[in-house]
């Protein structure tokens, strides 16, 4: 039976002034685990004009101040030196014109926290004063351009998407940062000012779709990779149909038509064991087996010394089987229905999943009884279903699904509330002295982790100087796509060892880990934890003090009846609604972003991981901290995943030919390329006074007459002037020229120096290949460090150290090697080849989303 502990921010005292998505939204996470919250907006009330402010502002205090009176202004002052932290989310220097310093605030208070979440950094020249709403930030980063294969080969560019990816990213790092920040003062008594720009976040965020790997073997290539390389040699159109698409689809990664007429999303390339599981489940497995399906032994081999010419768990497969594959896949899903079939896959563990709609997703009843989804009074909207929250702690778990509305309160009374923390806050006296450490310097992670989501929330911490010790199965269970190429970004900054844990002598080694380490991770769902001896009494009876975290697919702070099935990131993003708006509800489609929900659930566990710390820290209890896929895909899709009695229909833009929100929110093409105008209705007037568009306030229907005219002049005509008159708008930029731009050689620094943009070129990496990626540079704090961490080692590269290091002689060592109960490696090559030179250059901006 789990303890129950109080809500571990309880006591925290946060000033948010944040607007918008990200900003408030970060309090909102601080909110639901105990903070005292007073918000606060402008005197005419929030700049967004949303029904998402009742969800972004729950478990608030709300007040209006006028920070240009001086009396108000004073008044906001007043709360703030009550405070641990405040926050805020305007351009930069916006605050300190309405008389809120952030660096004369901590200079007064050294042991406060302070939290800018601008859209563009804050020491990016050319665009910090620009007016960055969330399309602006996805437009000029290259989220709207090239948006993955599927659209590449419908010849579709731009797209549009109304997730506000940047603002979830930003909003998750951002509560993370305060929480290491806060746990770091618990010990040194200062506290510090941090940036999260939120176009950093999003290029971390959607870190697959900008990585390269130079000279990447074929083997990694889909039907799609080579379809537009035929098309791009021999000058042929990309003008492939959504139905003749489905024909590039491989069998295991691709959406079938059920019973009932509804769509089903299978999602189980990459791992042999799934993949058989599936096609026995569609009663098929024999029968292929018969017509010669192949079967490899060792996928880490080079191609060319394979035994066989594919096999099940290869992703991709080659066409031949994939055609075979799936045309009897297709008849095998026409003998049931798509619900049907989710409880097949769910109860098999197989992962897959039925395309419902958002609006389906929160009203369903796993959402309902598992708590992802939460019921909240709300004064304006009355009973609203909300997201319920982001990461929790087991042991506080049900008092985090009964989140209070949002209340509005006076000066006085918030000055009351934060008295009362104010008189129970015990920290150390401030040190003078900034030691530029890093927040978690010291901390020990013994990471289990696989794929994409848990590896990146152990990935997070290490730039904070987190020592993390990544475990690995001495038999790889993924291929090389998964299994390795995936790791060139989840596990940076790691030690790597091989070792069989579920053998005796391998889990006298796990529990030597278990107790020098300070938290265990795993991304598994909880019907393994038993089995696996994580279970809490297990670990417990190892390191008293031990923490640990989960993370997995469906999980929510209750018990649902999906809680233990299995998934990756495009499972759920099947069974969210978030296929459905983004291809349209008859042709559902995955979210072009490589990683869309992955790593922000990577994210929301380094977050978990904090607070655990940071509740050990205050109080010395020990804690299993907790997050999953669903949760964060409730954050992504905030603007939309709600419900409540007379709620507008959920229409939002959805498909392939949405190219914004509206008409004043919409690429428009011009004389010589497109442009992104992100505008209102309030704004009209303004944008009449722009030379040529006087008539638009008369115009009928304002996206033909916006057409006819911005096609006249040149893209940069039209941002000049409608940045003259601060309206947000921005031309489309590519990943591609920003990598190329933005790009410099591995230099030992973390990137967070040189603006809104920031990749690092590894000539040298352990792979043997040339790799570009971003650099982890999101959370800009002044006074903390930020490494910047090594490059992914190979696969056991560190098993002989890591082994030595818990007291093992070489002999002993060498017979663990020997009796297959550790391992050196995977295979040959730390990145499987064909067996042969390649010549070519491969840029991944699409492939499987796992987590």
């Amino acid at each position: 039976m789990t303890t129950q502990i109080q809500l571990p921010l309880k006591g925290i005292s946060i000033i948010d002034f944040g607007q918008q998505i990200a900003g408030p939204g970060a309090a909102m996470i601080l909110a639901d685990l105990g903070a005292t919250v007073i918000h606060i907006d402008p005197p005419t009330g929030p700049l967004w004009d949303h029904p998402a402010n009742a969800i972004l502002n729950r478990n608030k205090s709300c007040l209006r101040l006028d920070l240009k009176d001086p009396t108000q202004q004073k008044e906001a002052l007043s709360l703030i030196a009550k405070a641990d932290v405040v926050l805020e989310s305007f351009r930069p220097g916006v605050m300190k014109k309405l008389g809120i310093d952030f660096e004369t605030l901590r200079q007064e208070n050294p042991a406060l926290v302070t939290l800018s979440v601008p859209g563009f950094a804050s020491n990016d020249e050319l665009r910090s004063g620009w007016k960055a709403t969330e399309a602006i930030v996805s437009a000029a980063s290259g989220a709207f351009s090239d948006m993955g294969y599927n659209r590449v080969l419908m010849g579709l560019n731009p797209s549009f998407s109304p997730l506000p990816l940047g603002s979830s990213y930003a909003t998750v790092l951002a509560a993370s940062a305060v929480i290491l920040a806060l746990y770091a003062r618990e010990k040194s008594g200062r506290g510090d000012h941090i940036e999260v720009p939120i176009v950093a976040a999003l290029m971390e965020g959607l870190s697959y779709n900008s990585y390269v790997v130079e000279n990447l073997p074929n083997r990694y290539k889909t039907m799609r990779d080579h379809e537009i390389e035929y098309r791009q040699a021999n000058n042929i159109e990309m003008d492939l149909s959504y139905e003749d698409l489905q024909e590039y689809l491989d069998p295991f990664y691709r959406t079938y038509l059920c019973a009932d007429g509804r769509m089903f999303y299978c999602v189980c390339p990459s791992h042999r064991n799934h993949a058989k599981r599936a096609l026995k489940a569609l009663g098929i497995y024999e029968e292929l087996i018969s017509d010669g399906l192949p079967e490899v032994e060792n996928l880490h081999l080079p191609t060319n010394e394979w035994d066989g010419e594919t096999s099940i768990g290869v992703y991709p497969l080659p066409k031949k089987w994939a055609d075979i594959i799936s045309t009897k896949m297709k008849v095998a899903f026409l003998t049931k229905t798509s619900e049907e079939w989710g409880g097949i896959f769910g109860e098999g563990k197989i992962p897959g999943a039925p395309h419902r709609t958002t609006q389906e997703w929160v009203n369903s009843e796993h959402c309902e009884k598992s708590g992802l989804i939460v019921k909240v009074e709300d004064s304006q909207y009355g009973l609203m279903k909300q997201p319920g929250p982001i990461a929790w702690l087991e042991e506080c778990a049900t008092d985090m699904v009964t989140p209070t509305a949002r209340m509005n309160v006076t000066v006085a009374r918030a000055l009351d509330l934060l008295s009362v923390n104010e008189a129970a806050r015990n920290l150390p006296e401030a040190s003078t002295i900034v030691s530029h450490k890093g927040w978690l310097d010291g901390i020990k992670i013994l990471d289990l982790t696989n794929v994409i989501a848990g590896p990146h929330a152990a990935a997070l911490l290490t730039r904070f100087g987190a020592e993390v010790t990544k475990i690995d199965t001495v038999s790889p269970m993924y291929d090389p796509l998964i299994g390795t190429f995936f790791t060139f970004l989840t596990n940076m900054g790691k030690k790597s060892a091989l070792i069989d844990i579920m053998s005796n002598k391998g889990r006298e080694v796990f529990n030597r880990l278990v107790q020098e380490s300070d938290i265990v991770l795993i991304n598994a769902p909880s019907r393994q934890m038993v089995h696996l001896g994580l279970d809490s009494e297990s670990l417990l009876a190892i390191n008293p003090k031990i923490l640990f975290c989960r993370l997995d697919c469906l999980g929510g702070p209750l018990e649902g009846p999906k809680t233990n099935y299995i998934g990756y990131d495009d499972i759920i993003q099947a069974n969210s609604g978030i296929m459905s708006r983004f291809g349209g509800i008859a042709t559902p489609e995955e979210h072009a972003h490589l990683g869309t929900l992955d790593v922000n659930c990577g994210f929301a566990g380094g977050l978990a991981m904090a607070t655990s710390l940071f509740h050990l820290q205050r109080t010395g209890e020990v804690s299993r901290a907790r997050t999953s896929l669903s949760a964060v895909t409730n954050l992504a899709q905030l603007p939309f995943a709600f419900d409540y009695e007379g709620r507008a229909p959920f229409n939002e833009p959805s498909g392939r030919d949405a190219l914004g929100n509206n008409a004043l929110s919409h690429f428009y093409k011009t004389l010589d390329g497109w442009i992104f105008i992100d505008s209102n209705m309030q704004e009209q007037d303004k944008l009449a006074t722009i030379s040529g568009l006087e008539k638009l306030t008369d115009a009928q229907d304002k996206k033909v007459f916006l057409t006819s005219i911005l096609v006249t002049k040149k893209s940069q005509t039209w941002i000049d002037a409608l940045h003259q008159i601060d309206i947000a708008a921005v031309i489309p930029r590519n990943i591609e020229d920003l990598r190329k731009q933005y790009s410099r050689e591995i230099n030992g620094t973390a990137g967070i120096d040189r603006g809104s943009y920031a990749f690092s070129i590894y000539p040298n990496h352990p792979s043997g290949h040339k790799l570009t990626q971003v650099d982890h540079y999101a959370i800009r704090p002044v006074e903390a460090f930020i490494k910047s961490v090594t490059p992914t080692e190979r696969f056991g590269h560190s098993t002989q150290e890591i082994l030595a290091g818990v007291g093992y002689d070489k002999a002993e060592i060498a017979a663990m090697i020997e009796e297959e109960i550790a391992g050196l490696g995977w295979g040959k090559e730390f990145l499987p080849s064909d067996g042969l030179i390649a010549t070519e250059k491969a840029d991944i901006s699409e492939t499987l989303q796992p987590a």
